[in-house]
């Protein structure tokens, strides 16, 4: 039995934002993110999202995701598109997704500026995360009631995901944890700022953080979340509701935090370090290769185990 298998898991409902009135599941298009969204609520299972930043980790989450059969979330941050361009990941998505009709969605990862979240839309990103957390509250309502105008004008189906709150910066190694008891979300602002800007996905902050530490790759210690806090912007909000900062964190938390309302998780550290290990293992393996693909097929395996492991917990697959 998988750990997300010992808790009962809660009816579940589409999440209506006050005024709009959102299909039943039923009547979702078939093969888009709001589907998949709205398939994996009704189960109780989460969308696992996972930061790509070249072809090794894409060929990791697409293998794994298509020999699990499950529908899975890639993205790219501001600087991961830059390095492997905002075009050129939308393609090679749109091929996988196309060529084995396959549901692999891909999602413009903490965007900052308005201007490069239009670049992602244009380019057919299914969703945007227009991240403006680190501004004063108001502000941060304004310039994301801004963004979901402008990028559902470009097109009217793309997600806009909305952040409020601190949950620290960088997918790296830290050494020491930062204090973001301060900058956890509270529901009155969850429910005020959904309202207020039209956001389709809220990701809050929850005890959660971005990057790790050097104790939790070691495997000494865990990332612990605020389970109820959760339930209780899930009740305020009523929407759908992304956990960024999701490597290492307890594998008992994210299944409390799925039941609790949690719908899609984000992992990107784990695959870093996966990709790290990965890749110095093929080198100290074959020491004299100089051929790429035979070098990079250790880390495409490395972070296909990471990539394996996750999707089974969220989608509660033994």
């Amino acid at each position: 039995m998988s750990v997300c298998e010992s808790y009962d898991t809660p009816s579940r409902s589409i999440p209506r934002v006050a005024g709009t009135q959102e299909p039943p599941a039923a009547t979702i298009a078939a093969g888009t993110l709001r589907g998949a969204l709205a398939q994996a609520q009704e189960k109780g299972v989460a969308l696992a999202h996972f930061n790509v930043a070249d072809l090794v980790l894409l060929k990791a989450v697409f293998s794994s995701a298509q020999q699990l059969n499950v529908p899975v979330m890639v993205g790219a941050s501001d600087g991961e598109r830059e390095f492997i361009g905002v075009r050129q990941i939308a393609a090679l998505v749109r091929s996988l997704r196309d060529e084995f009709d396959f549901p692999i969605f891909l999602n413009a990862d903490h965007t900052h500026s308005l201007a490069k979240a239009e670049e992602a839309a244009r380019a057919g990103f299914d969703a945007v995360v227009f991240d403006a957390s680190a501004l004063p509250f108001e502000q941060n309502i304004r310039l994301t009631r801004e963004a979901v105008d402008a990028l559902k004008a470009i097109n009217p189906a793309i997600l806009v995901e909305g952040e409020i709150g601190d949950i620290g910066t960088g997918s790296e190694i830290h050494e020491e944890a930062p204090d973001l008891t301060k900058g956890l979300t509270k529901p009155e602002e969850a429910k005020r700022f959904v309202e207020s800007t039209g956001v389709d996905i809220l990701a809050p902050a929850v005890g959660n953080m971005h990057g790790m530490l050097r104790s939790m790759v070691k495997g000494e210690t865990k990332k612990r979340l605020d389970i109820k806090r959760i339930a209780e912007i899930k009740s305020a909000a009523r929407v759908l509701l992304t956990l960024h900062g999701g490597s290492g964190t307890d594998d008992e938390d994210f299944c409390k935090a799925i039941n609790a309302g949690i719908n899609i998780i984000h992992i990107n550290t784990e695959l870093r370090i996966a990709w790290r290990r990965g890749l110095e293992n093929g080198l100290a393996k074959q020491k004299e290769e100089v051929v790429p693909y035979r070098i990079l097929s250790s880390a495409v395996e490395s972070v296909r185990q990471v990539v394996d492991s996750r999707l089974r917990l969220f989608n509660r697959i033994q």
